[in-house]
């Protein structure tokens, strides 16, 4: 097992000296976003990973990317400006969405990600794409134009592809946990499988946001996919702001640190665990159970 923190944007917290003294953390997982890395477009500036992987590896850590083309928050923006203004790539975004599903669009990022995998494969240790949930409604009538869960798969799976030819040696790994058009087991139209059945054509790795035994989503979704992926490819899991709260109905008590682990380990089988440092729970639970001897 491998353990990450997720830093998000606050990329400067790789210098504080309790995660540079974690002999058993692995490294840092650092939010990129890509308007950050195409400021113009096809003028990239990757200056940011330059400067965070040479720091780490100065102090014997590893780096792992999150590109980020979408946000959860109406107010951020991650697509680059020039997808907004230019009438090819129809408006660029969708709400805070990058239009997954738009090929003009998905031809820009291709070329972001021939681009970070000319420089950066083998060199950092992985690099992840956020996780395929993204949310239009069920009626359709807020759909945007070109979009439907079938289209948004197909962008999804070609970007798959992408992300595989541009890391052939990095671990290059999609979160892939809810799809738009379907919810499991009851309404299943097989868009959550077919994405995970092309990863496993590519052996690329999968992931996913949130380590919640205790919720029935989950583990309808991300966590039956990732459990039937074992032997693939290495997967993993992300620890995000809330997950350590969860209270398991039958006890009263909140989960811990030990059934987290146990459950990524033993029924997920995942590779790597990526951190959120949420305190107060990260530096008085989660850092002394990393840390005692493997």
């Amino acid at each position: 097992m491998r353990h990450y923190v997720y830093f998000n944007t606050k990329r400067e917290r790789i210098t504080e000296v309790w995660f540079l003294d974690a002999a058993n953390v692995d490294g840092a997982q650092l939010k990129y976003t890509w308007r950050e890395l195409e400021p113009a477009k096809d003028r990239y500036d990757f200056g940011a990973i330059r400067h965070d992987l040479s720091f780490l590896r100065s102090h014997g850590k590893r780096l792992f990317v999150q590109l980020q083309d979408v946000s959860f928050y109406a107010s951020i923006i991650n697509a680059p400006n020039y997808l907004l203004t230019d009438t090819a790539y129809h408006g660029g975004i969708a709400g805070q969405y990058a239009r997954r599903w738009d090929p003009a669009v998905r031809a820009r990022f291709h070329k972001l990600l021939a681009a970070l995998g000319q420089e950066f494969d083998g060199e950092i240790e992985g690099i992840n794409l956020p996780e395929t949930s993204i949310e239009f409604g069920t009626s359709g009538a807020l759909h945007p134009s070109g979009f439907s869960p079938s289209t948004y798969r197909d962008g999804v799976v070609d970007n798959l592809r992408a992300l595989r030819r541009a890391f052939p040696r990095s671990v290059a790994m999609q979160y892939a946990n809810f799809m738009p058009g379907e919810w499991l087991p009851d309404d299943d139209k097989g868009y959550l499988s077919s994405v995970y059945a092309a990863a496993r054509q590519l052996e690329l790795s999968m992931g996913g946001p949130d380590l919640r035994p205790l919720r029935r989503a989950q583990l309808n979704h991300t966590y039956a996919m990732l459990r039937a992926y074992r032997g693939v490819a290495p997967t993993g899991i992300a620890v995000q702001e809330g997950n350590l709260e969860d209270i398991d109905p039958r006890t009263g008590a909140r989960i811990t640190v030990a059934q987290l682990v146990d459950f990524a380990t033993n029924i997920l089988g995942v590779h790597y665990i990526f951190w959120e440092p949420q305190e107060p729970f990260f530096k008085r639970d989660v850092l002394p159970f990393i840390q005692r001897p493997r």
